[in-house]
């Protein structure tokens, strides 16, 4: 266990340490922070400048209450009709009965101030009609779209994390092999001690980056006011997403060190990586085509199917209510795949990582005794 650990804690200081992942780790941080913020800096509150000629400023904000109004009075119509074409003013609203506008009207402007001087009409002769009561029947949909947005940047932040940590791995592995490091290291060390070191080390430092991601996206929604608009219970959702990451990891990683041991230069990564490849993108795009039907028969079958439930299960968390026994089951199932594949690599990594030279068959290592 010990040598495990000193592995692990190689392969954590040798990446950590360097230029490009305090420059990578930076940069992802002030992205992630910049999307945060965009809805606000983008979209914002809708602002009106408003005017009148003998006339009362309509209790616009009353209506709309997200939005802001500022009023201007003028002496007469001539002036409030150069303000309106100098670009001072949005619209003019003159003697109660007209307003003044340079082409056609904002839409949402228009309405609002339609509906509002109407109730003011209605209401000084007495007129009152009492606004209609909205109740739903069906199910809570407040937070469907929130729900629908997270989702889909979850879907994605897991495959760039899986999909490059799982390449890390494979190049860790090959890299050792082709230098015969690895021979120097098996002396002293036993193969599954190497090779968990190797795939704890790399995964603690994807996690210091989906933290970072995670962090970072959440405290700028809350200081941009995104947050508002999240649904309850992302405290857990955010520690299902890297439970779920984890074992994600722990599967394709392994497969990964497995199938990239069998070769002994970089050139060959790609090839004997492909069906890995393969498998991952099968994923991804699966668990993309949950976000928009997160609860239909499709998406909760294969949230049940390792290595699928890995990212589909959060997915379907994030984009929906999902029973908390059907997460537990899809999460049962995945831990008892990652035994499986654990048991598989290590066999194939022990029998294979010393044969240097030519691509090993994977065949081969697995009759070989």
């Amino acid at each position: 266990m010990n040598g495990l650990m000193l592995v692990a804690r190689r392969e954590i200081v040798t990446q950590v340490r360097t230029k490009a992942f305090v420059i990578g780790l930076v940069i992802t941080a002030l992205l992630v922070a910049a999307v945060s913020f965009a809805p606000k800096l983008l979209g914002g509150s809708d602002s009106y400048t408003l005017g009148t000629v003998n006339s009362q400023q309509l209790p616009l904000q009353a209506a709309a209450p997200e939005a802001t109004f500022e009023w201007r009075s003028f002496p007469d119509e001539a002036a409030a009709t150069q303000a309106v074409l100098d670009g001072d003013v949005d619209a003019v609203l003159v003697n109660g009965t007209k307003v003044l506008t340079d082409g056609e009207i904002d839409g949402q402007l228009g309405v609002l101030m339609q509906s509002v001087n109407r109730e003011v009409r209605l209401g000084a002769v007495g007129v009152s009609i009492p606004p209609l009561q909205m109740e739903s029947v069906g199910a809570d949909t407040r937070y469907e779209s929130a729900r629908t947005g997270i989702a889909v940047v979850l879907v994605v932040v897991l495959f760039m994390m899986l999909f490059g940590q799982v390449m890390m791995v494979a190049m860790g592995v090959v890299e050792e092999k082709g230098s015969r490091i690895v021979e120097i290291l098996l002396s002293t060390l036993r193969p599954w001690q190497l090779l968990g070191g190797k795939i704890i080390g790399l995964g603690v430092v994807g996690l210091i980056n989906l933290v970072t991601i995670l962090t970072v996206g959440l405290g700028a929604a809350v200081f941009s006011g995104a947050a508002a608009d999240f649904p309850p219970g992302m405290a857990g959702l955010v520690a299902g997403v890297i439970v779920w990451f984890v074992l994600g990891y722990a599967f394709f990683a392994t497969l990964s060190a497995a199938f990239a041991s069998l070769v002994s230069r970089q050139e060959e990564v790609n090839t004997v990586m492909t069906p890995l490849t393969m498998l991952i993108m099968a994923t991804y795009f699966v668990a993309f085509y949950a976000t928009s039907d997160p609860t239909g028969t499709f998406a909760t079958v294969v949230s049940y199917v390792p290595p699928f439930s890995s990212m589909i299960m959060p997915v379907r968390m994030a984009a929906a209510e999902v029973p908390l026994w059907q997460a537990g089951l899809s999460m049962a199932g995945m831990v008892v795949a990652v035994v499986a594949v654990l048991a598989f690599g290590a066999k194939v990594y022990e029998r294979a990582v010393l044969r240097t030279g030519a691509r090993v068959k994977l065949g081969d290592v697995l009759r070989a005794r």
